[in-house]
């Protein structure tokens, strides 16, 4: 598997832990008085974001990605749904690869 079939992977699964963290855990925890959905999901969330970040600093110098497009999936797993818009470019430089590869 890819390295960057590893990070779509992990993006994705951060995104969905983020929105289920906003739109989710959040509200239960003010609404409906459950602190601790917030503190599961958060610690989930948590540890999906320092792979995600990790794994894009080593992907970015690996597979020399410029910095604006890594300061672009940066912003991306901070902006609701970023991640989710992001993917479509990773789709693309996985192709890519996988061309280079097959020609090589």
């Amino acid at each position: 598997m890819s390295q960057i079939r590893v990070f779509r992977m992990i993006a994705l699964a951060e995104g969905i832990s983020f929105i289920t963290l906003l739109f989710m855990a959040m509200p239960m925890k003010y609404f409906m008085g459950m602190p601790e959905v917030v503190r599961v999901v958060g610690s989930i969330h948590g540890v999906l974001f320092v792979l995600y970040v990790g794994l894009l600093a080593r992907i970015h110098f690996t597979q020399r990605w410029s910095l604006m497009f890594s300061v672009y999936a940066l912003v991306a797993s901070v902006v609701p749904f970023g991640t989710f818009m992001l993917d479509k470019q990773l789709r693309k430089k996985e192709v890519l690869i996988k061309v280079g590869e097959v020609i090589a």
